[in-house]
């Protein structure tokens, strides 16, 4: 039986289950058509921009509750993110071929042009380690973006990711190679090393015109996430995991752990 936790369906418009482009996780889509009111003649739609929203003044409704729902009304809708509003019942148009998807599992929507996911942009790109630092996913995700576009800019991103990566891992994250030497006198797992060589070399010859040329390579530049999901899940997941089982062995084996180790020191 295949494992739903390993298991990746990409977005489809013909699937009522996929990985969800926003959390990821294997889960139930609801459809949804589109619709649409006029605005109004010689009118435009209000944009909510984030300083108006804050400022916005609901101080003439009676009801501090419908004030409140208001505000946060008005700060969402400024976050540009796509949202379902169930304010306004009567439409008038539906929208042909365009579709809106909604995650069970985070309920955040999608939004699609006929068969094609426009919203949250769409790559190939494997799913990032979730224990990836924020700034180093934030990178991972870039280059997922840019993948079909340019392969050389998506091995750069990487290469930038990798060096926050080592700064992650307590070095200085100046430089890759000096960073990646520190970390195999501390006796970092070969396949590590070789992993961030990798990375570092491909990515540095993306910037600078070496012996590889990305220009055309898209499944050299793919192999990269992968490469930096390992790194992750072998210096940082599976240490959070051993960690948290050897913390959760009852008070009495880890204190009589220490009184061994105290002895060995």
């Amino acid at each position: 039986m295949t494992d739903v936790r390993t298991k990746y369906v990409p977005p489809s418009s013909s699937l009522t289950g996929f990985n969800c482009p926003h959390c990821g996780v294997l889960a139930k889509q609801f459809w949804y058509n589109c619709y649409s009111k006029p605005v109004g003649d010689d009118e435009t739609p209000h944009v909510w921009l984030p300083d108006e929203a804050e400022k916005a003044d609901f101080s003439g409704i009676d009801d501090p509750e419908q004030q409140e729902d208001l505000k946060k009304w008005v700060r969402k809708a400024s976050t540009g993110v796509p949202f379902f509003d169930g304010a306004d019942k009567y439409v008038n148009l539906n929208v042909v071929n365009v579709h809106a998807s909604k995650c069970h599992n985070c309920g955040d929507i999608a939004l699609w042009l006929h068969d094609c996911l426009m919203w949250p942009t769409s790559h190939d790109a494997p799913l990032p380690n979730p224990d990836l630092p924020p700034d180093v996913r934030a990178d991972y995700e870039e280059a997922g973006t840019i993948l079909n576009l340019s392969p050389r800019g998506a091995a750069a991103l990487l290469r930038l990711a990798v060096q926050k990566l080592c700064a992650h891992l307590d070095e200085k994250g100046n430089n890759i190679d000096e960073d990646i030497a520190s970390l195999v006198k501390k006796g970092l797992d070969v396949r590590v090393q070789k992993a961030l060589d990798i990375v570092r070399v491909v990515g540095n010859n993306a910037v600078h015109p070496g012996l590889i040329d990305l220009k055309d390579d898209r499944a050299t530049a793919e192999k990269l996430f992968g490469l930096i999901n390992m790194v992750a899940d072998i210096m940082i997941t599976q240490p959070k995991h051993l960690d948290g089982m050897f913390n959760g062995l009852p008070e009495k084996n880890l204190k009589a752990i220490e009184r061994r180790d105290a002895k060995k020191a």
